[in-house]
């Protein structure tokens, strides 16, 4: 479920409906029971979503069985008060995974899910990367510049001067390639591709010559690597069982 709506009007219809200016001090169950009081009154609702933290307070969706109650509600509801504060109300910017389940099955449920994933990671390498660039000081004119230095952690990849922002590892963008940090010394091609060609689009595992501990691992798409990503970060390996560190090879 996205986590973000749109402005009134803008978006196609569809059959979830986004909720925003919600009161933020309502508990959650209290706020998931009017709604669904309000809104069954206008079709088969499927499902309400509506989360704690911070970036979503205040909002909601409302996941009914078709379009035309959907449209309904909006028409009926828009600008209804509840808890004192009127609600605006918008078509869903995308579907709802139950209405993706119920219409397309498991298969396209689960490429829904690693499409929203990579799309929150580009937003997040995005803001990552603006908030650094807001960070840096501009270097003094008499200052003589300095050599670029390798940046430990970033696949390999030297920075190409003092005024490139360097995002972190957690928030770089998808990529059908990933860097295997941590790796046990003795680990081969075989062992990895075992580990890792579960995944879908698997390509190859290349090991780094003279270097130990670390790996890059290519897919054919994003979505594999994705995928991989998610169920591997973090796994333990070899004897001692010590976690790797799997993140997205730098662009």
């Amino acid at each position: 479920m996205a986590t973000a709506g749109a402005s009134e009007g803008t978006m196609p219809p569809n059959s979830t409906v986004y909720v925003r200016n919600l009161e933020e001090h309502i508990k959650i169950e209290q706020l998931k029971q009017s709604l669904e009081e309000i809104f069954s009154e206008f079709g088969n609702v499927l499902e309400i979503v509506a989360k704690t933290n911070l970036r979503a307070k205040g909002q909601a969706f409302i996941v009914f069985d078709s379009v035309e109650a959907a449209t309904r509600a909006i028409e009926e509801v828009n600008g209804f008060d509840l808890f004192d504060k009127p609600m605006v109300l918008d078509y869903a910017k995308t579907r709802s995974d139950a209405t993706v389940l119920r219409e397309n099955g498991t298969d396209e449920l689960e490429a829904h899910k690693r499409r929203r994933m990579a799309e929150k990671e580009r937003k997040q390498a995005h803001e990552a990367l603006e908030a650094q660039k807001k960070l840096k000081r501009p270097a003094a004119a008499a200052e003589p510049a300095r050599p670029a230095k390798t940046t430990k952690g970033t696949g390999l990849k030297p920075t190409s001067g003092t005024t490139t922002a360097v995002v972190p590892d957690e928030y770089l963008p998808p990529n059908k390639i990933l860097f295997l940090r941590e790796i046990p010394d003795d680990s081969n091609e075989e062992a990895l591709s075992s580990i890792f060609g579960r995944f879908e689009g698997f390509k190859e595992v290349r090991l780094v010559p003279g270097r130990k501990g670390i790996a890059f691992v290519e897919y054919e798409t994003e979505a594999g690597a994705i995928s991989a990503k998610e169920a591997t970060s973090g796994m333990p390996m070899g004897e001692q069982g010590k976690a790797i560190r799997v993140t997205y090879q730098r662009q």
